[in-house]
Order: structure tokens, then sequence, then C-alpha cells
């Protein structure tokens, strides 16, 4: 299928380019709004050392392994932020709805920090109306030192209970682009989301960092109700249809449609960026959805890749970036128009590979001394909707070679399948190796491990690779879903993917695609389709390997990963992480918690 966006008129009227501020019914952010301010190359307030020239000092893209962490830098600056969590009602869509957001922020607050930064956030949870548990995950971060601060409840902590706070502090050690979310049921589903910009050194010149750009598939129906009227539903329901795709929290919605019967109104609008002409500028891509597959282009307007997740890359050119849920992609786009120009940023939900009532969003691009009241009039780029996975492994080589060559046969090999099928109850349910996930909140798995724990409920999921030091998955997807697969603490090798069998034939073996996200695409009963990664066990803890779609994991589509469990004992963790628990308890004891899902 090749695909080309429409919009009805009510969607693009003239009326949406007549105000550039922000409100508190879109969500108070600034992204994208004429006035949201560019990045600089790096942060220089609070004193920073600038050994060489730049925080991170001679280090470069190409010659340093962010992996090895005694070559990492270290800038002794504390970034900190301070996080109040809670209800909201907003419109960014022009829809009321009730959200959950940080600092009453929609996207949530930027966090930025140089690389060998400490990111210090303290987190209050005030959740109301009614209470819930909450948690943030540091999306792509390796938590090389801080294992007990990735942020999954049920694994490394107990959730931050409601009316309680809690002080993450960890450091900057990957640079590029990602975001931090709520990893408590399918809660950030419901706005706990937002950018996390750590500075780095170039492997690509360009003049303006425009900075992030959230894609986000948009529900008008609150993510609980969603969970219980459709996700785990019995008897089981087809999947949940996004009401709204979103650019940086900004779109419309023809309020002539009928959605959840709250106020609407129309022309709410739409995200709004700058170019100069002649200059490069980058753009931060982040899919911070649900569920929603995103094909990202601009009109008359090619953009050159240069990194994937933390990943930079060796550059190359295209005209459409498919992003699953959590997957970044970095581009740079040379502003080639003219100074009177205004063109259409566009990113479809894919219909092909998603589900999504409206999914198309637009946000709109000016030149200098283009009219920033009027709508652009750009054509669309066309681009083929037939495959849901990424670009091909050929053409996505890591910028850093491996220091030394990936190991021909690796220490363990775990084949993992995934299916969907009812549990005993009746449920349609996810599962690995015949396995779903199911958290328990007052027993995280790292606390358990760090005891001397080997063993664990079924439930738990919990894969223990002893003192392995390389492990390799082979995931094969008998499903006709796709899947963006996620992994915590590290970025795995991709080293193939395919359907039916894997020959062991792996892509780029010298130098092979890392990233946290990869696209596994749909499968079949009886012609699964796989995807091959690979990981060296260099980062003791438990972490979590999982579908990043929702209600996917809400639905058990989730590993543990024990990764040494023989050096974890050794590691001495923070008392703050038990008394996470001790809180936890008292408010679960005096409280209904009602885990309706998983519990991620």
């Amino acid at each position: 299928m090749v695909w080309v966006a429409s919009l009805s008129p009510s969607i693009i009227s003239s009326r949406f380019f007549e105000a550039d501020q922000v409100s508190l019914s879109e969500g108070l952010s600034v992204l994208g709004t004429l006035s949201a301010p560019t990045l600089s190359d790096f942060l220089t307030n609070q004193n920073t050392p600038l050994p060489n020239g730049f925080p991170w000092g001679s280090r470069t893209a190409k010659s340093t392994n962010p992996y090895i962490e005694s070559l990492t830098p270290s800038t002794g600056i504390i970034r900190s932020y301070d996080f109040t969590i809670s209800r909201s009602i907003i419109a960014p869509d022009g829809v009321s709805r009730s959200v959950i957001l940080v600092n009453g922020q929609f996207p949530g607050p930027t966090i930025e920090a140089n690389w060998g930064d400490t990111i210090q956030v303290t987190v209050h949870n005030q959740i109301n109306g009614p209470q819930e548990g909450t948690s943030l995950h540091w999306h792509g971060l390796l938590q090389k030192t801080t294992p007990w601060f990735d942020g999954v409840p049920a694994v490394q902590q107990c959730p931050i209970a409601p009316g309680q706070s809690f002080t993450y502090q960890f450091k900057a050690d990957l640079y590029g682009t990602s975001w931090y979310h709520s990893h408590y049921s399918a809660q950030y589903a419901g706005g706990l989301f937002g950018p996390l910009i750590v500075h780095g050194p170039k492997n690509v010149p360009y003049d303006i960092d425009l900075g992030p750009v959230i894609l986000s598939d948009y529900y008008h129906t609150e993510y609980f109700e969603i969970l219980k009227a459709q996700v785990m539903a019995d008897p089981p329901q087809p999947p949940p249809l996004s009401d709204n795709n979103l650019i940086n929290g900004k779109m419309n919605y023809d309020c002539s449609v009928p959605s959840i019967g709250s106020p609407c109104t129309s022309n709410a609008g739409l995200s709004k960026f700058k170019f100069q002409t002649g200059k490069t500028h980058r753009l931060r891509l982040i899919n911070a959805g649900a569920e929603g597959i995103q094909r990202f282009t601009i009109d008359n307007h090619t953009m050159t890749v240069m990194a994937n997740d933390f990943v930079p890359v060796e550059p190359y050119e295209t005209n459409v970036i498919t992003l699953g849920v959590g997957q970044r992609t970095d581009v740079i786009v040379k502003a080639n128009g003219k100074p009177t120009d205004m063109v259409w940023m566009r990113s479809d939900i894919s219909s092909s590979c998603s589900f999504a009532k409206f999914p198309h969003a637009l946000a709109a691009i000016y030149y200098p001394q283009a009219n920033t009241t009027a709508a652009p009039k750009s054509v669309a780029t066309t681009y083929n909707d037939n495959v849901c996975g990424n670009d091909n492994l050929a053409i996505t080589v890591p910028f850093c070679p491996p220091t030394t060559p990936l190991p021909p046969h690796p220490a363990t090999v775990e084949t993992i399948d995934i299916t969907l099928g009812p549990n005993a109850s009746g449920f349609e349910l996810w599962h690995m190796n015949n396995v779903s996930f199911r958290a328990d909140y007052n027993s995280p798995v790292l606390l358990n491990a760090s005891e001397g724990e080997t063993s664990f409920p079924e439930e738990w999921n919990v894969y223990n690779f002893g003192s392995n030091t390389t492990i390799r998955l082979v995931v094969r997807n008998f499903s006709p879903s796709a899947h963006p697969m996620h992994m915590h603490g590290h970025n795995f090798y991709v080293l193939s993917e395919g359907f039916g069998g894997w020959d062991g034939t792996i892509t780029n073996a010298a130098n092979p695609q890392r990233r946290d996200v990869q696209l596994l695409q749909p499968g079949s009963a009886t012609v699964p389709s796989y995807i091959v990664v690979q990981i060296d066990a260099d980062n003791p803890g438990v972490w979590p390997f999982h579908c990043h779609i929702a209600w996917h994991v809400s639905a058990g589509l989730y590993v543990n990963i024990l990764e040494r469990p023989d050096l974890i004992t050794e590691k001495q963790i923070p008392s703050i992480m038990q008394q996470t628990c001790v809180d936890w308890a008292a408010y679960s004891n005096s409280n209904v918690v009602d885990e309706i899902d998983s519990g991620l």
C-alpha cells in the first residue's frame, strides 16, 4: 500500500493558526509553539567543567565506546528536577478529559543533561480522585551503577504510594534523545510522559537543534477504563482504537464526530516550528504513544538519519521515518526552501500495522518570512505502508563500532515464543513461552535477588541467565500483531530479522545495529516472524524485556532478565528502595489496589 495523508477541511481550518500561546487546556507546555526554545549543543550553567571545550572532554562519537564505563565522562554536576504527579483536565485536541501529568504539563517537562552528568528527580505522588501508585522509568539509560533506579514497580522498587515522595538519582550514561514515562500499569497512556535529552558529541554537523518532536496516539477515554472495557475484558474485545494523533501534544479534533460525550472545542491548535533558510536542523523524534506505529514525513524535504534510540549511526537519507512505540530517531533536515515557504510536518499512524480512528497528525513549519497565521498547502510525501518493521538492518550501522568483535558463539541462547490466547479464566492474554506476566507490587524481583533468591513464581516470568557473559535471544512472533520489543539496561545488538526459521545469518556481523527497541513484525501461527538480539551481560540487575505497546504489556507480554545474580548480591542497594515497599504496604493494607492488568 502506498499511503498519502488526507484530512478533512475542518481539520485544517485556517483558524488553527491565529494563536500561538500556552494554555491550561492544552497542558501548559511550550513544546510545539513558536516560543519554544531551541537547544544548545550542551548545558553550561552550574559551573559546568569544559575540558577541551566540551563537558565530555575529548571523547567523540566515533572513538569512544559508551558501553565501557571507564571510558565515559563523570562531570560531577547534578541536574535536579522536582516533579509533582497529579490529575488534571486538559483538552489538547479540543476534547476535555482527565489525565495524569507532571507539574500540570502535557507533554511533561523536558529533562536536559550533559553526558556524564547526574540526573536527580524527586517525584511527589499527588494522584487523587482516585488515588494510584506510580513510578517513573528513564527509558534507554543503562543504569549500570544504579540498577535499582530503573523505575519499574515490582521489579526494582515498590510503587510510590499516594501522598509519598521518592528521589531517583542516576548517571546520564548515554547521550542523545529519549523520554521518561510511568511504568505503573498503562498509566503513561493517560499523559504521564516527557522528553529526556542528553547532550553529547555530534556524529553529524548541524546548525540548529529544534529539540523534541513527540509523536503520540491519543485516547479520549481514561486508560483504566480502556483496560477494563477492552484490554482485560471477558469476553475478549477488539483492540482499542486511538481517537487522535498528536505532535508535541497538539492537534485538533472534528467535533462533529461523536467522542466520549465530553465538551469539545474546535480549532484547538497545531504545533508550529521554525526553519531558517539554508540551515540544517536537528529534530529529535520520539514515539511516546500507547500503540500506534508512526510514519513521519516533512513535505518537500529529505531527512538524514543520525541516530536510532541512543545509538548514533552512519548517516543515511530517507523520506519517511518509521517509529514503533518507545523508539526515537534523530534526523537532520536542510531548509532548502524559499524564505516565504511553509510546509506540513506529518505523522501518520500506520493503517496496516496499528489501530486508529483518526491517524493523521499535522504540524506547520514556517520559513523566516512566512505568514505564521496561514496554513501550508504543501503536498504529502508518498511512502510504502505495507511493512510493519524498521529500516533495513543493512543500512542502520552504528557510528562507533564495537571495541571487541561480537563473539561468534554466545554463552547461552534462549528462544522466546510470543502467542496470544485465553488463560484459565477465559481472559485473552499475551504469553512469552506460554507464561503471561503478572507483577507483585509488594515484592520487587531485584530486592529479592539481592538477598540471594534465584527462584521465583512462574507468573513473574524470570529468566535466570546465571553467570553467562553473553546472552542471545531468538524472539518468534506467532501472532498477527507487530511488537516494539524493548529491553531495559541495554542497547542490544540486532543480529537478524525475518520470517520462518532463522538460518544463522547475521546482518553487519562486524558492527550490527544496536538500540533499545526493535520492531518485531507480524507473524502467523504457521510462519512466525523473528528478531535475534544479543547482549553482553555486563550490567548485573533485573531487566525487563517486553513489548512497548501499553495494551500488550498490560496483558502480560513481558519477561524479566535476571543478569549475573552472582554479582547482584555484591551490590549495596540503598535502604530507600525497601522504604518504597514499607510505604506501599502501609497504603495497600488499608486501601484496595485494583491491579486489573499485569501491573506494568
